[in-house]
This record gives C-alpha cells, sequence and structure tokens, in this order.
C-alpha cells in the first residue's frame, strides 16, 4: 500500500498544481485594473499647447465654413493711410491721411468724407467728381495702413496687445492673433463691447437681415448661447462671456462670437497648482472656476504616488498675497487617505511637494527644490 501511494502522489500534486494555475487565471481575468483616480476614470487631460492646437484647428474649420458673402469689406477709418491713384493725371496720386474728423483733403474739389466708405464706394466717389475735370478718370484706392480698427487681446494670452483689423473678426480669431493662450488661462473668455468704432459694422449688418440675410454668428439667441448674447435688432450688451470648452466640445460657431473694432478680449487667468516631487506625473493643472481643488484631487491629476514616496513628510508651499514670502504647510498624506484628516482646499499658485525616502531633497529645503522644479514642469488642462 504505501509504494501504491507514492507512485500516485506526483500524480496528485500535478493535479492540484494545475488546478491552483487554473483558479489564478480565472481571478485575474474577472479583476478590473487599477485606476489612480478614486472615481474610477482618470481625467482627460492636455497640455496648454495642445489646448491652443485645437482651438486654431477649430477657428480654421470654422473660418473655411464661412460663406465669402458674408464677410463684410474693409470700411475707411480716422488716421488710416491711403494710397490714391489716378491713372490719367500721375500728378494727382497721393498718399493722404484719415483725418479725426473722417476727411481727407484731395488736389481740385478739398474735403472729401472718406470714414464709413470702402475704398471701392472712396474710389467710385473720387470718379464722380474727377469727372468734372476729366473725360473717363480711373481711380485706385488702397487702405495701406489700417490704424482706426483697434481690437485690444488682454490677460492670460502669449502675447496680449492692440491689433488693428480688417473686416468682421471672431474670438477665436483675436486669440490666434495673440498667439494662444498662457498657461494661467481659464476656459471663459469676456468681450467687453467698445463704444462707436463699431457703428459702420452694425449698421451693414443690419441691412442684411432688414434683407432677410443673418450676418455670421449673429443667428437667433439659443438656450446655450453665450450670456451677453447681442441681438439681431442692434442692441449690444456691454460684454459678452464665451465658453471656450463649449465652443472646443460643440464646435457651434453660435459660441465663436463677433468681435468689432473697440472691444476688448479680456482672458481671465485661472491660476495653476503644481505637484511635484515622488508622483507618475508631475506637472501644473489649471484651475476651474466652477470647481475648487484640494490636495486629494491635484495627486489624482497627478496619478498618484511613486513607490519611493513619503506621504507623512508632504507639505504645501504657498506664497502670501505680497508674493515676498512663502509658506510651508506640513500635511500628512497617509492620513488623509485614510480619511483621519480633512482634505485642504488649495490655492493659485500653490506647490505639493512630496519628498521621497531615498534622501534626494537632504541637501535642499523642500520649497527651494520645489520651486526649482516647477520651472520645467508641463502644464495641464484637465
Amino acid at each position: 500500500m504505501p509504494r501504491l501511494l507514492g507512485k500516485g502522489q506526483p500524480f496528485l500534486v500535478a493535479l492540484a498544481v494545475l488546478g491552483l494555475l487554473v483558479s489564478s487565471s480565472a481571478l485575474h481575468s474577472q479583476t478590473p485594473p487599477q485606476s489612480v483616480n478614486p472615481s474610477g476614470q482618470n481625467p482627460p487631460e492636455q497640455t496648454t499647447e495642445d489646448y491652443n492646437q485645437r482651438l486654431e484647428e477649430l477657428r480654421r474649420s470654422l473660418a473655411s465654413s464661412t460663406p465669402e458673402s458674408q464677410v463684410a469689406d474693409y470700411r475707411i477709418g480716422a488716421q488710416d493711410l491711403l494710397e490714391i491713384k489716378v491713372f490719367e493725371a500721375a500728378d494727382l496720386n497721393r498718399s493722404l491721411r484719415v483725418s479725426a474728423s473722417g476727411e481727407i483733403s484731395f488736389p481740385l474739389f478739398g474735403l472729401v468724407q472718406a470714414a464709413g466708405l470702402t475704398a471701392q464706394e472712396l474710389q467710385a466717389l473720387l470718379e464722380f467728381k474727377l469727372h468734372k475735370y476729366m473725360k473717363d478718370p480711373h481711380v485706385d484706392v488702397l487702405v495701406s495702413s489700417v490704424e482706426s480698427h483697434p481690437i485690444s487681446v488682454v490677460g492670460a494670452v502669449k502675447k496680449p496687445g492692440v491689433f488693428q483689423v480688417r473686416g468682421l473678426k471672431t474670438v477665436l480669431e483675436m486669440l490666434s492673433s495673440a498667439e494662444g493662450l498662457a498657461d494661467d488661462a481659464g476656459d471663459d473668455v469676456i468681450i467687453m463691447r467698445g463704444a462707436g468704432l463699431r457703428t459702420a459694422f452694425a449698421q451693414s449688418n443690419s441691412q442684411q437681415v432688414g434683407s432677410g440675410q443673418q450676418s455670421p454668428n449673429e443667428a437667433t439667441p439659443a438656450p446655450d448661447a453665450p450670456s451677453g448674447s447681442d441681438d439681431l435688432n442692434g442692441s449690444m450688451k456691454e460684454s459678452v462671456r464665451v465658453n471656450l470648452k463649449n465652443l472646443l466640445e460643440t464646435g457651434n460657431p453660435r459660441f465663436n462670437v463677433t468681435v468689432y473694432p473697440g472691444d476688448i478680449v479680456n482672458v481671465p487667468k485661472s491660476g495653476i497648482v503644481y505637484v511635484v516631487g515622488e508622483v507618475k506625473k508631475p506637472g501644473g493643472f489649471v484651475l476651474k472656476s466652477n470647481e475648487k481643488m484640494t490636495v486629494l484631487k491635484a495627486m489624482a491629476l497627478a496619478e498618484g504616488l511613486t513607490p519611493t514616496s513619503v506621504k507623512n513628510r508632504a507639505r504645501i508651499i504657498r506664497t502670501d498675497a505680497g508674493g515676498a514670502e512663502k509658506v510651508e504647510i506640513p500635511i500628512d498624506l497617509g492620513k488623509i487617505l485614510d480619511g483621519k484628516a480633512p482634505d485642504p482646499d488649495l490655492k493659485p499658485a500653490d506647490i505639493v511637494f512630496i519628498p521621497n525616502s531615498t534622501g534626494k531633497y537632504a541637501a535642499y529645503r523642500g520649497s527651494e527644490a520645489a520651486i526649482s522644479a516647477i520651472t520645467s514642469l508641463l502644464v495641464f488642462r484637465w
């Protein structure tokens, strides 16, 4: 009997091992993958450059879908520089600056009202007046320098400034002129309507509406239209707020509102929090205006801790209101993760610093190491 058991034991052992392997494989196939984000979904993130590229692609797409018949001709304004040529009389050729009152002084017949006219309309007017002096005059008018149609782009953009424009422009076109959003830009853009300079454009658009045509981006307001949208009857709101995220997600040209000369396009800063040290994806994360950022949310965006992190020695590095001093606030991530300590709210420009257990930062104060690290970090929008 002992001899028979001895022969059967290898077979029984092999059978047991095979059973364990099959069970382990089944369990593995049924176990869902671990997620860094406690909600079970990693937040969709993109760098500021990715965001700007998407805005630029959408600008081109919307521009290509706008019929040329809906693009208004440029109307001359005060301080514009005009090049006027009379082909039959070269001595009448002139470079003329439009006066503050909108006039130019032309030989033979003196002051001519130029502001509010297109180059073609001024050309026809000069030809009509010259008929008194020559049989068949031919005039060419070129606006060589635009000085009367400024749109200012300010706030969190790469190249803020005043841009002289020809014709109708949209919010995406003006952001493109300013070379895109800065890292700390929020998702909202505020268009502050100027006074007087867009009158000619508004009159031109109202004529199109009266003839049964709608001008671009001025269709009848809908429930999801930008807040403060302008009305078709010619009334202009003092400001219009556009959410770029809605514009990107929907591609709806309604959100790509028209910007007029004299308007100011303001991109408010949203602020950034930084997570550096022993996390899987160190970086800066743009704050959202309607959501607060906490330490745990920032850690989820940074995809969690590395195995060498020291949770009970983490800290928040915060700059005071004057920007002169930095304060270190110790936090114990272990207790926060276990629910034994509150999850602190973060403020713009806060740095969450996670040291490691290898003594890598032992030679430096935590704030010095963290501050020097943020200059090379990518900034993500989520």
